[in-house]
């Protein structure tokens, strides 16, 4: 390893990559000799699932069924195919697929050669990709030649346009097309002989290095990437698999994008740690979803409440049967108290509450917690060895059960942004804690319940409101389907509370209605709502998360109109 310096401290990285803050030296020393590291690359992973149960079913799509051999086999085959086309280590590789398994070859062909995974989710287009690609200065990108009612050829050529350092372009399901190659084409014509083989075994990473970028929210809407180590992101998604049990015998549901941390760390990869099996579903209309999980005995599925709340609430349900299923676990926003109720009582199955973030922040409840517990809480840190505390706003340490922001620092925590240093002047305390933005409190057992986004406080004439708290209060509603708190701007107050709701199919809903309600409920006069826009559907960003931004905007327009 080299030890670099920066900013007058000596810190670790295995060889240089600018734009990136490595670990100090002092803890990759500690995470590497307490072994909070495992030393192991994803690669290694795949290897050793493949020589552990080479005969084991590990990955099924809508086309194919294939064991760990094949799988591997498949791999091995892209990522030669991959050098022979010049792609040298620490080459960026944006991977942009559906759930199809060809994700898997893609993530750990490159990892395998030593390049960095650069994840995008399917709804990337011309924008987005080009600033990544800018950022980057990624060589290759893997990309579906068509998926569903999408071509991605005009989108891909309009990209080679302006970034003539993106010298290859891998199609997936395609025969290729004039200077793109072909994924299966790769695939088919590389032999797995010996030399070959060896030429694999010698572009193995270090673990320190960087195996993987994944893209998170920016305050200009463009995203900002989050590198993450082999050490550290395996260590994250291995205590993430033991906190909800995950095991040999499992069959895990991807319904969420895959290219989304949430379903890549809880999902896929606790799948292939623990030896489990894979189902990619690439649809999340519900009726596919109860079909999939009855056809394939899934018993385990990852996604976003919202998702959750669509399959509660789809009026086929009762038709399928989904015995099976015995966890879900839902991160990436809110859990409703009702929604988590349903789940336990209509579909039988434990609940994982959890919160997390790319960044590396992963919290989860327990199987043993308290009902109280997995409706109000997000559980303890999955990694016993992260730093989770809560501060006040001037940085001091704050006593359990005081809300205050999140600061996280671990073995399982990433240390910067790539390339923005004025970001991460801001983000980063000088012990290395990351200021996640969030709103929480700890209890003294560890527990950790949160209160809201700094971002999304809302300041009526200097009162501080949790527009989270108000969700919850308004979510208790019988006839909500889903809501979303927003500040809305005001010349008296500054911001006024405002809700959007889409009522459950067939109710009806008023205002009066709502308030009643909340006053029913024992909420403050500054948890009413002082205006409620009621909606056939919500906005969702291309996470599948409420589109709150949209929200706002929406309503600065209405108040426009009316002035």
């Amino acid at each position: 390893m080299i030890a670099n310096k920066v900013k007058g401290k000596k810190k670790y990285m295995a060889g240089f990559l600018e734009g990136l803050i490595p670990y100090r030296k002092e803890d990759a020393e500690k995470y590497n000799r307490l072994r909070w590291w495992s030393g192991l690359t994803f690669g290694d992973l795949l290897d050793k699932a493949a020589d552990v149960y080479p005969d084991k079913e590990a990955f099924v799509d809508g086309r194919n069924r294939l064991t760990y051999k094949e799988a591997r086999e498949k791999t091995n085959k892209l990522a030669i195919g991959l050098m022979d086309l010049g792609i040298a280590p620490r080459d960026r590789v944006l991977i942009q697929l559906p759930n199809w398994n060809e994700f898997v070859f893609a993530y750990f062909a490159v990892q395998k050669i030593g390049c960095i995974a650069v994840l995008l989710i399917d709804r990337y287009r011309q924008y987005e990709i080009g600033h990544l690609l800018k950022l980057t200065g990624a060589t290759l990108w893997i990309v579906a030649e068509k998926y569903k009612k999408t071509d991605y050829l005009p989108i891909v050529e309009d990209v080679v346009k302006e970034n003539p350092q993106l010298k290859n372009i891998v199609l997936t399901r395609s025969e290729g097309h004039g200077s793109f190659k072909s994924m299966e084409r790769l695939i088919l014509e590389t032999k797995l002989d010996a030399v070959n083989l060896q030429r694999l075994a010698q572009r193995r990473p270090d673990p320190m290095e960087v195996a993987h970028m994944g893209p998170t929210g920016g305050t200009t809407g463009l995203p900002k990437l989050v590198p993450r180590t082999h050490n550290s992101l395996i260590c994250t998604m291995e205590y993430a698999a033991y906190a909800w049990e995950v095991n040999i015998h499992d069959v895990c549901l991807l319904a969420g994008p895959v290219g989304h941390d949430l379903v890549f760390t809880k999902g896929l990869c606790s799948g292939l740690f623990t030896l489990g099996k894979n189902i990619f579903l690439d649809s999340t209309e519900m009726k596919e979803v109860c079909e999939t999980i009855q056809r394939e005995r899934v018993t385990t599925i990852v996604w976003t409440p919202t998702l959750a709340k669509r399959l509660l609430d789809f009026e086929g349900l009762k038709d399928y049967d989904l015995s099976s299923l015995r966890a879900m676990h839902c991160g990436g926003s809110t859990s409703l108290p009702e929604m988590v109720k349903g789940v336990r009582e209509d579909l039988r199955c434990n609940f994982y509450n959890g919160y997390g973030g790319t960044e590396g922040q992963t919290t989860l409840t327990r199987t043993n917690d308290s009902l109280e517990t997995i409706l109000h809480t997000v559980g303890k840190p999955t990694c016993p060895y992260d730093i989770y505390k809560v501060v006040s706003p001037d940085g001091k340490d704050l006593p359990p059960n005081t809300p205050g922001e999140l600061m996280i620092k671990g073995p399982g925590v990433f240390t910067g942004y790539y390339k923005a240093p004025d970001e991460n002047a801001k983000v980063f305390n000088e012990e290395g804690f990351f200021r996640t933005g969030d709103l929480a409190m700890i209890d003294e057992n560890g527990v950790v319940t949160l209160t809201g986004r700094i971002k999304e406080m809302i300041n009526r004439g200097g009162e501080s409101i949790s527009s989270a708290e108000i969700e919850n209060l308004i979510s208790g509603h019988p006839e909500v389907a889903l809501v979303a708190v927003i500040p809305m701007p005001d010349p008296v107050f500054g911001e006024r509370v405002c809700a959007y709701i889409q009522p459950k199919l067939g109710a009806i809903l008023s205002f009066e209605k709502i308030i009643t309600h909340l006053k029913e409920k024992k909420a403050s006069v500054l948890q009413l709502p002082e205006r409620i826009e009621f909606t056939e559907s919500m906005p969702f960003t291309k996470a599948e998360k409420i589109d709150k931004k949209f929200l706002r905007e929406d309503i600065e327009k209405k108040l426009k109109v009316v002035h």
